[in-house]
C-alpha cells in the first residue's frame, strides 16, 4: 500500500514537472524563489530555489524512474520484513536529489549533496553483512571528500558576499580565487560521479538491493556530479577543461576495459554506467553542455530499465549474479530478455533507439573538434569496448548454452516487475527522438569525410565481433591470460584502484594506530620494564637457540674427529 501511494505521487509529479518544463523551454522562463526561513537582527537565512527548463525536466525524469522503481520494489522486496523502511529510504534519497537539482545556492546544494551520501550509505548496507558494510564505508568515505571540497567552497565564498554561484559566472573564469572554487566543485563532482581516481566505490555500491542500483546508477547519485558540472559549465577555463577531459576519457576507457573481464552481472552494468559518465563529462569539457544533458536524460532511461531486467534475472536465478551460471534465459524469460536486449542496444547506440540520438551526435560533434590523436583513440576505442562488453554479456546471459542455473530457474518473470519495466520500455524506444526535437536549439552542421562518418558504425561492428569472440573464451584462452596474470589483474581490477583505496589507505593508519595504542598504554611501561622484559626475552630465546645448535655442532665435530682418527 505504501509502495503504491508513493508510486502514484511521484508519477503525477513527474508528469506535471515535464509539462511545466516544456512551457519554460518554449517561453524561455527562469524563476528564482527565495523563502526567508529565519530573520534575526537584520540577518536572514533564506532558501533559494531555481526553476528553469533544465531543473524541471531533470526532476521529472528522476521522479518518473523513482516511481517505476518503487512499484517494481513492491514485488522484488516483497518478502522483506522491513519493506516500509526501504521505501522511506528511497523517498529520502529522491528528496535529497531534488533538493540538489533546484538549488542555485552552495549551502542548499550541500544539504542535498550530503543527504545523497548519507542515505546511499544506509541503502548500500541494507543487507547487513560484512561485504555490504565494507562497500558502504568505501562509498560514504569516498563521497566525503567531495563534501569537504564543497565546505571549503562555502567558506571561501564568504569573501564575496553571496553563496549563489549564478552571480559569479564571469568572475570564475577570470579571477584566480574564484577559479579555486571552480576547481573544488570539479573535485566534488569527480568524487560523486566516480571519475579517476575515485572510481572504486561505484562497483562496490552494487551491494545494495537491485532497485536501489537502478535508481542510483540511472538518475540520482552518480549523475549529481555531472549535473553540478553542467550548472558550472559557463565558467570553465581552457586549462581546467583540458585536464578534466583527459581524466574523463581515461575513466571511460578504464571502465570499458574492466567490464570485458568482469563476471558479475550487476558489476558489468555498473562499469557501463561509469563508462557513460565518462562520456558525459568528456563532451561537457569539450564545450557542449546541451549534448551532455541530452545524454544524461536518455542514459537515465535505458540504464534504469537495464538494472530492472538484471534484477528480475537475479530474482529468478536463486540470487545468483555470476554470468557463467546463466545461459539461454530467453527461453525461460522471453519478455524480460526482450527488454534487456532493447536497453542494451540503446546503450550501444543502435539506430534508432534513444541512446543513438545522443551518442551518435556526441561522436560526430567530437569528430568535428580539433584534438590530438590520443584523445580520439581513447574516445573511439571506449565506444568499441562498450559494444564489446554488451555483446559478451548478452551472449552469456541470453543466447549461450544452458548452464546449471538455467535448467533450475522457473518460468516466472514477475507480473508487477514486468509492469514496472513496461513504464520505461516505450520511453527507451521513443524518448531519444522527442528530446532531440525539444532540446537541440541550435542546428548542428556536421561536415565530415565519408570515412569519419562510417567510423562510428565500423567501431560498433568491430566491438560486437570482439564481444562475441570474448564470450567464447575456452581453456586455451584462459591459459594465455594466466601467463600474463599481472596485466590481466591490472585491467580487470580497474587499474588496481580498489586495492589502493582500501588496503593502500588502511595499512599506514592501522600500523600507526597500533604503535599509538602501545604508547597510550603508558610510555614508561613501553620504554621501561615492559620493553626491557621483551628485549631480554627475545635475547634469551635467541641465545638458547644458538646454544642448542652450538652444542649439537660440537658433538657432531667431535664424532667426526674420532671417526677420522680411527680411519687413519
Amino acid at each position: 500500500m505504501v509502495c503504491f501511494k508513493y508510486f502514484l505521487i511521484f508519477l503525477l509529479l513527474s508528469l506535471f514537472n515535464f509539462l511545466v518544463s516544456l512551457g519554460f523551454l518554449f517561453f524561455d522562463y527562469c524563476f528564482m524563489v527565495e523563502y526567508i526561513l529565519i530573520s534575526l537582527n537584520g540577518s536572514s537565512i533564506s532558501l533559494i530555489l531555481l526553476f528553469d527548463w533544465m531543473s524541471l525536466m531533470f526532476s521529472s525524469f528522476v521522479m518518473l524512474i523513482s516511481s517505476m522503481v518503487i512499484y517494481y520494489s513492491s514485488e522484488y522486496m516483497g518478502g522483506d520484513f522491513n519493506i516500509n523502511r526501504f521505501i522511506v529510504l528511497v523517498v529520502l534519497f529522491v528528496a535529497s536529489m531534488l533538493m540538489m537539482i533546484f538549488s542555485p545556492n552552495l549551502i542548499s546544494i550541500l544539504m542535498g549533496w550530503d543527504g545523497l551520501g548519507l542515505v546511499s550509505y544506509c541503502l548500500v548496507i541494507y543487507y547487513q553483512n560484512v561485504k555490504s558494510y565494507s562497500a558502504g564505508m568505501l562509498t560514504a568515505l569516498s563521497n566525503r571528500i567531495g563534501d569537504v571540497a564543497l565546505l571549503i567552497c562555502i567558506a571561501w565564498m564568504m569573501n564575496y558576499g553571496s553563496w549563489n554561484f549564478l552571480f559569479y559566472y564571469d568572475l570564475m573564469s577570470k579571477d584566480f580565487s574564484m577559479m579555486l572554487v571552480m576547481m573544488l566543485c570539479g573535485l566534488a563532482a569527480f568524487t560523486k560521479s566516480a571519475q579517476i581516481p575515485f572510481s572504486s566505490w561505484l562497483p562496490a555500491a552494487m551491494a545494495a538491493p537491485t532497485p536501489v542500483s537502478s535508481l542510483v546508477h540511472s538518475s540520482t547519485l552518480v549523475t549529481a556530479g555531472v549535473y553540478l558540472m553542467i550548472r558550472f559549465s559557463p565558467s570553465f577555463s581552457s586549462g581546467m577543461s583540458s585536464f578534466m577531459l583527459l581524466v574523463s576519457c581515461l575513466t571511460m576507457f578504464m571502465a570499458g576495459l574492466g567490464a570485458n573481464f568482469e563476471i558479475d552481472l550487476k558489476k558489468i552494468i555498473a562499469l557501463s554506467t561509469l563508462s557513460q559518465l565518462g562520456l558525459m563529462m568528456s563532451i561537457l569539457f569539450v564545450g557542449n553542455m546541451n549534448l551532455s544533458f541530452f545524454h544524461l536524460l536518455t542514459h537515465a532511461l535505458f540504464k534504469a530499465l537495464l538494472f530492472m531486467c538484471a534484477g528480475a534475472m537475479i530474482h529468478n536465478l536463486i540470487n545468483c549474479q555470476d554470468i557463467r551460471y546463466m545461459g539461454s534465459l530467453v527461453i525461460k524469460m522471453p519478455l524480460v530478455c526482450s527488454f534487456f536486449c532493447i536497453s542494451n542496444f540503446s546503450l550501444c547506440g543502435i539506430p534508432f533507439l534513444s541512446g543513438f540520438y545522443s551518442k551518435d551526435l556526441i561522436l560526430e560533434f567530437f569528430s568535428m573538434s580539433s584534438f590530438n590523436w590520443f584523445i580520439y583513440f581513447m574516445f573511439y576505442v571506449s565506444v568499441g569496448l562498450t559494444v564489446s562488453y554488451t555483446f559478451r554479456l548478452m551472449y552469456n546471459v541470453l543466447w549461450g548454452s544452458f548452464n546449471f542455473l538455467s535448467y533450475n530457474s522457473v518460468n516466472y518473470e514477475g507480473e508487477i516487475m514486468v509492469k514496472g519495466m513496461f513504464g520505461l520500455i516505450f520511453l527507451v524506444l521513443i524518448m531519444g527522438s522527442i528530446l532531440s526535437w525539444l532540446l537541440m536549439f541550435d542546428m548542428y552542421m556536421i561536415c565530415l569525410s565519408s570515412f569519419m562518418k562510417k567510423l562510428t558504425l565500423l567501431v560498433i561492428v568491430l566491438g560486437a565481433i570482439m564481444g562475441y569472440e570474448i564470450s567464447k573464451i575456452s581453456l586455451g584462452y584462459e591459459m594465455v591470460f594466466k601467463k600474463i596474470i599481472i596485466f590481466t589483474t591490472f585491467v580487470s581490477s580497474m587499474w588496481f584502484m580498489p586495492y589502493i583505496s582500501t588496503f593502500g589507505m588502511m595499512k599506514f593508519p592501522l600500523s600507526l594506530g597500533y604503535k599509538f595504542t602501545q604508547f597510550d598504554q603508558g610510555w614508561l611501561e613501553y620504554y621501561g620494564s615492559q620493553n626491557i622484559y621483551n628485549k631480554l626475552g627475545s635475547a634469551s630465546l635467541k641465545g638458547s637457540l644458538f646454544l642448542g645448535k652450538f652444542v649439537s655442532l660440537i658433538l657432531i665435530l667431535s664424532m667426526w674427529i674420532i671417526f677420522m682418527y680411527f680411519m687413519i
